[in-house]
C-alpha cells in the first residue's frame, strides 16, 4: 500500500503547466471535480493491487482530466456539418435559422417591446402578434404557439378528450424524435386511444364504426419519419372532416413538421399547413420548422 503515497495532491495537479489549457477553457471548479474523481479512480486501482509510481499516477490523473474535458467540449453547442442526408435532423437542431432571421435576432437582442403596446403604453400579451401572423399565413381562424408538436398534441388531447376516446388509425401510431410515442402522449393526456383499421389499410367505415358515446374526436397523424407503400389505403382529410361534421366531432390533423409552401421540387415532401386548414380540420398541429 506504499504506492498510495504516490497519489498526486489536487493543488499540485492544478499547478501543472500541462493542464493550463484545460483551465483556460473550463471553470476551475469543474476541473477540480474532474481531478478529484480521477484521483479517486487512481486510488481504487492501487487498492485493487495495481502498483503505480508517482509518474504513473500523475499521468493517469492528467489523462482522465483531459478525457473529461474533451467529453464536456463535445456537449457544448457548436456548428457542425449535417452530412446525414436528413434535412430536418432532430439531433442537429432541425431547421437552421436563415441569415435574415439571425440579423433580426441581433437587432432585437437588447430591450424590446415583448409585452408592451408601444401605441398605448399598456402591457400586451406575449406572442400575440406572432399568433396573428401565423393565422394569416395558414388561413386559420386563430393560432397558438407552444414548445413543440408533441406538446401541441398533448395539450389538444388533454383539453378536448381527457377521459374520453379519440379515434386513430393503427398505421399512424408513430414514434417521433426524442422517443415520444403517440400512445404514450395519449396516456399522459388522459385521453383513451381508440385504434381502428390495420397497419396498412384503414377505411372511412372503420372510423365510423368506432364512433360511440365516449368518442371525443378523430385524429389523423402524418408519418413524418417513414412511409407505407404498396397495399395501402386510408381516407383523405376531407372525408374525415365530413365524417366528423356528421357526428359533431372535431377532427385533429397532426401534419408533423409541416410546410408553409410547396417544397416538393427540392425533394421535401411534407403536408402543407394551409391545405390542412382549407380542408376543414378543426385543429392543425405542426412543428415550427
Amino acid at each position: 500500500m506504499t504506492s498510495l503515497r504516490n497519489l498526486p495532491a489536487i493543488d499540485d495537479v492544478l499547478r501543472l503547466d500541462s493542464l493550463m489549457d484545460v483551465l483556460q477553457r473550463h471553470p476551475r471548479s469543474m476541473v477540480v471535480d474532474w481531478i478529484r474523481l480521477a484521483v479517486s479512480e487512481c486510488r481504487a486501482r492501487i487498492l485493487s493491487g495495481a502498483e503505480l509510481s508517482r509518474t504513473d499516477a500523475e499521468s493517469f490523473v492528467l489523462q482522465s482530466v483531459r478525457n473529461a474535458a474533451q467529453a464536456e467540449s463535445g456537449q457544448r453547442l457548436q456548428q457542425v456539418i449535417n452530412a446525414t442526408g436528413i434535412l430536418l435532423h432532430t439531433n442537429l437542431g432541425r431547421a437552421p435559422l436563415a441569415a435574415a432571421v439571425m440579423e433580426r435576432l441581433q437587432h432585437c437582442s437588447g430591450y424590446t417591446n415583448v409585452e408592451l403596446d408601444l401605441l398605448t403604453g399598456q402591457r400586451s400579451g406575449r406572442g400575440v402578434r406572432a399568433c396573428r401572423l401565423l393565422s394569416q399565413l395558414t388561413g386559420a381562424e386563430d393560432a397558438l404557439i407552444v414548445n413543440n408538436c408533441a406538446a401541441a398534441t398533448l395539450l389538444t388531447l388533454q383539453t378536448l378528450a381527457a377521459g374520453r376516446e379519440v379515434i386513430v388509425s393503427r398505421g399512424q401510431l408513430v414514434e417521433i424524435g426524442g422517443g415520444y410515442r403517440l400512445p404514450e402522449v395519449f396516456a399522459a393526456s388522459g385521453a383513451v386511444l381508440k385504434e381502428v383499421g390495420t397497419t396498412n389499410r384503414t377505411y372511412l367505415n372503420d372510423y365510423e364504426a368506432a364512433i360511440g358515446e365516449r368518442t371525443a374526436a378523430i385524429i389523423r397523424v402524418h408519418r413524418s419519419n417513414f412511409s407505407l407503400q404498396g397495399f395501402v389505403t386510408e381516407p383523405d382529410l376531407s372525408s374525415l372532416v365530413e365524417l366528423g361534421r356528421r357526428h359533431q366531432l372535431p377532427v385533429i390533423d397532426d401534419v408533423g413538421s409541416g410546410c408553409m409552401s410547396d417544397l416538393s421540387d427540392p425533394g421535401l415532401s411534407e403536408p402543407i399547413v394551409s391545405e390542412s386548414v382549407a380542408a376543414g380540420a378543426d385543429l392543425t398541429l405542426f412543428s415550427g420548422d
